[in-house]
């Protein structure tokens, strides 16, 4: 079966008005009912590699879901309108597409830097840890062949911040980097000398390792995930349970210099409500939690410029649910942007 050639019709892409006809990725589908007089419609979530739109089915919705499968292909036929700022499909018709006839490549949106520049730089960052036995740790993972194969294609999440192929490994290294720039200014000032001392190996070995329980907690064959270890365990626990086991296989490895890693990548989100079982309480962990919390938001704020979803709306600020807050875009186009 030959592949659709037309030039697509991306998600980013659309506009108030425009109308569709267009192959994109199921993400979520729903049928739900508006009062017990009317009759059904179908929401759904579709995707493709520059983003997410919502779309409805307003008529005939029982019989058209049964063409929706999550995870599945479908054609889509409808205009684009505008629902409380936000892009919406109003969907006339749809039907199932199979997988042979779609270009993957289309759905899957991948990192924007250069994969070769960025395992580089990370192998840059091994090679210059001058404890062996951190310098060993790094390499017990990132010269391992399975795991690399993982961790170079896996998403940092399922959304929100650096949610493309090649993303652990973009947010890994603006971690690890933005990390040894940290070391850099407060290693050279001068101090308490009872203080305890900056150790900038193991911050940059924590910075390195503290997300590589991703590469079990989420999938990303077609549509990003969780794994059912991922929602049972999650990557914070699944990292420090990776940590030990790589540590434990090289000879001599310090028991303290263990712990204090282990407890970095068990707090690295910092606070319980934000899923950390520990909280930051030695300075590496503290600057590792700060620049993880950062590269995570400036990620998130720069991608939904990007995909500005409602960029139709005609206001200078665009509003952003997960960080609950309106953003502001810069101009003047006009328009008011409430209050946070």
């Amino acid at each position: 079966m030959a592949l659709f050639q037309k030039t697509r019709a991306f998600v980013r892409d659309l506009r108030e008005n425009q109308t569709v006809d267009e192959v994109y990725l199921v993400c979520s589908k729903d049928l739900r009912r508006v009062g017990s007089s009317k009759g059904p419609f179908l929401a759904l979530e579709l995707c493709d590699a520059s983003g997410c739109v919502q779309a409805r089915v307003w008529d005939n919705a029982e019989v058209l879901q049964a063409a929706v499968t999550v995870g599945g292909f479908v054609r889509v036929v409808g205009k684009v309108s505008l629902y409380n700022g936000q892009r919406q499909i109003n969907v006339t018709d749809l039907e199932a597409v199979p997988e042979e006839q779609v270009n993957l490549a289309d759905f899957q949106p991948t990192s924007i830097q250069d994969p070769e520049q960025m395992e580089q730089r990370l192998r840059n960052l091994i090679a210059a840890i001058a404890c062996p036995h951190l310098r060993a740790l790094n390499e017990s993972f990132f010269t391992d062949p399975e795991f690399w194969a993982l961790f170079r294609r896996a998403p940092a999440a399922k959304t929100i911040h650096h949610a493309t192929l090649g993303g652990l490994l973009e947010h890994t290294l603006a971690v690890a980097e933005i990390c040894l720039d940290v070391a850099g200014r407060y290693r050279s000032l001068p101090g308490d000398k009872a203080a305890p001392r900056l150790d900038t190996d193991l911050l940059v070995t924590g910075a390195l390792l503290h997300d590589v329980g991703k590469t079990k907690e989420l999938s990303w064959t077609r549509q990003f995930d969780y794994t059912v270890e991922g929602r049972l365990v999650g990557h914070i626990v699944l990292g420090a349970e990776m940590v030990t086991e790589r540590a434990g296989r090289l000879p001599g490895f310090p028991a303290e210099t263990l712990l204090e890693l282990r407890h970095m990548v068990l707090s690295h989100h910092g606070q319980y409500e934000w899923g950390s079982p520990k909280r930051p309480k030695t300075l590496e962990a503290m600057i590792l939690h700060c620049v993880d919390d950062l590269t995570a938001k400036v990620d998130t704020i720069q991608e939904h410029f990007r995909s500005e979803s409602d960029r139709d709306a005609g206001s200078p600020f665009t509003y952003h649910r997960t960080l609950d807050r309106f953003l502001y875009r810069g101009g003047s186009r006009g328009g008011e942007g409430g209050e946070d």
